[in-house]
């Protein structure tokens, strides 16, 4: 059975005030997509690399925004420029992806100090955390869930 809306916000929620997290809240993979395709504006913003985005795969429909640029991996100057750009209505759901769980916490936070009133980090990220063998898609994270994605 599929979270309410209002269900997956209030646990949002509670992870934020648990974790002390100063933006919205914080969403598993499932959660995410569940309110991606409930609310119409809400936007997932792609965080990683653009390596990382053509060798192991995106969300379709996500927007696709470097945080860290590859291959030196240099904060972005302009990420605040190109989600302004992207993601114009600042109240509207902004949920953010990584591989993990790192670095779309730090754009979450970055992106509630711009004025988004409904910043998300996606928990766990694309790929989720590694394996005891090194690997990761195994543990967690958005391809694990069997959500939509794509590669190449």
């Amino acid at each position: 059975m599929t979270k309410s809306v209002e269900a997956i916000l209030d646990a949002a929620q509670q992870r934020a005030r648990e974790a002390a997290l100063p933006y919205f809240g914080a969403v598993t993979p499932t959660e995410a997509h569940a309110l991606l395709q409930a609310r119409v504006n809400s936007r997932l913003v792609d965080v990683r690399t653009r390596a990382e985005w053509d060798y192991v795969g995106r969300v379709p429909g996500s927007i696709l925004i470097e945080w860290n640029t590859y291959p030196d991996g240099a904060r972005n100057p302009r990420f605040l420029d190109e989600l302004r750009k992207r993601c114009v209505d600042l109240d509207a759901p902004v949920l953010f992806i990584c591989r993990s769980g790192q670095r779309s916490d730090a754009t979450a936070r970055a992106a509630k100090a711009a004025g988004y009133s409904m910043a998300f980090n996606v928990l766990e990220g694309f790929e989720g955390d590694r394996d005891p063998e090194g690997h990761r898609g195994t543990l967690g994270g958005w391809r694990k869930a069997g959500l939509p994605w794509i590669q190449g």
